[in-house]
Formats: structure tokens, sequence, C-alpha cells
């Protein structure tokens, strides 16, 4: 088995960049690392170059143009490059464990993805957050950060099997290559921010992939920003209720449409 990471990002080189410092702490490695980059600025070009020369794991930078919020178009364009057996998603806002990686690879199963929790540092505190000098016993302690069963790992990870709704998010996701073939990954229409993340665990519920909700293995901590704009949030939803009703496995328009 192989593990291909794909991070996503969007003009954030910041927390970008401790994000990656999380991913070479790691004990251990991916094969490779995709930043799927849904069209930010020179800054983040350049933080990566960066951390091509320096990573010891292969980084691939995939960009296309900014023309609002299409995440799930340049996630699609990343699983097709990738070259593992399984893939596991992160945001470019979430700093992993150091045993991120060796923890999805123990909970990787046939016939079942994963999601992970994540654990939130408050947007006051974002700025000095360092998991490799600060204990977390303390970040929680002092109220810098929220959740102990998503910030703290436990000697074994607590797991609840099953369909339900409730924390459907690719921050912290792995999933088969092959099931993301076979439900044709994101669905491209959704244009803008919500309900992306659902429908695509709907429609692995669907294919017969039941989730392995996991609390204290595969944690990431979240760098808290302001809240993105919600103003698609209503058509998004209105599609993922279409997804459910019909019980869609395959998107129209995803992986399969990738040029």
């Amino acid at each position: 088995m192989t593990v291909s990471l794909i991070i996503s990002t969007y003009n954030r080189p910041e927390a970008l960049d401790r994000v990656l410092a999380g991913v070479t702490r790691q004990t251990r490695s991916a094969r490779e690392i995709l930043i799927a980059d849904d069209g930010s600025a020179e800054p983040t070009r350049e933080l990566i170059d960066k951390w091509k020369n320096q990573s010891r794991v292969p980084v691939t930078h995939i960009w296309h143009p900014d023309e609002g919020f299409r995440k799930t178009i340049i996630l699609n364009k990343a699983i097709k490059a990738a070259q593992s057996d399984y893939v596991v998603f992160l945001d470019g806002d979430c700093v992993p464990h150091p045993q991120f990686i060796a923890d999805h690879e123990a909970l990787a199963e046939k016939g079942f993805w994963v999601q992970g929790r994540r654990s939130f540092v408050k947007s006051d505190y974002v700025e000095v957050f360092n998991p490799a000098s600060t204990s977390i016993w303390r970040w929680l302690i002092t109220g810098r950060m929220s959740g102990f069963f998503k910030a703290i790992r436990l000697p074994s990870a607590i797991i609840r099997r099953g369909t339900e709704q409730r924390g459907l998010i690719r921050c912290n996701m792995g999933i088969w290559r092959e099931d993301l073939v076979a439900v044709n990954g994101f669905d491209e229409t959704y244009i803008g921010w919500g309900g992306e993340d659902s429908d695509i665990g709907s429609r692995l519920y669907h294919l017969g992939r039941p989730r392995k909700f996991v609390y204290g293995h595969a944690i990431v901590y979240h760098l808290n920003h302001p809240t993105l704009s919600r103003d698609s949030f209503g058509r998004n939803s209105a599609r993922l209720q279409e997804t459910l009703r019909l019980k869609r496995v395959q998107c129209e328009q995803g992986l399969a449409q990738q040029a």
C-alpha cells in the first residue's frame, strides 16, 4: 500500500508553510505530496518551490487560474495525478500530528473510507501555534485550543463505523483511489463554498463504502480564519439534497471529465 497526500490551498502561504513543516515531521512519509492550489498568487508558488527543494518526498504543485472558488476541480486534477493506492486529503490550514500518515495507513481498510477529526486553534493564537515546541496539553488547558478527544492522540483509536451525515469534512479524509474513481471524484458542479465534502461522502456511502469515523488518531490542528463567503450555500445544499434523494453514486462532471 502506498499513500498520496493531497493538500488543498488558496492564498494562505503562512498557514501552508506550517502545514508542510508538519508534514516533514511525520513518523511515516507519504509516497508523494500533491498541492491542489485553487489559483493562489505568487507568494504561494514561491513557498512551494522552497519546500520542493527541502522535502525528501516529491512535491507537485497543481495550479489553475483564480476564477473563484473551484476547489472541486483542482482536487480532481490532483487525484488524477496521484500515483498511489490510497489518497489522504488535508487542508492547507490543518497542521498534521506527527503520526497522521502512519495512523491513516493503519486505519485504511478495504470497503471503508476514513474520516479523522480536527481540533481548532483559536484565532488569537494561530500565529504562535507550533506543535513541535509546545505541549498540546498546555494549549488545551489554557483554552487556546478546543476538543480534548480531537486534539490528543490516544493509545487506541475510537472508531465508529456507519453512514451518518454528521461531520463529513474533506480536510482529514483517507480514501482508496479505486473508490474515488468509482464515484467519479468530486462533483465539479459545486462552485463556491459548501456541500462538496458531504456530496462525495454521501456518494461513497451509496457505493457501499461506510465511513470509519475516528477520534484519537489521525489528528489535525486547524488554524482558524475568518469565515468564507456562504453565497453559494443555498444552491449547493439543493444539489446535495438531490444526490441524497437519487442515491447518486457517480457525479456527471468529475474526475473522468478531466482533460
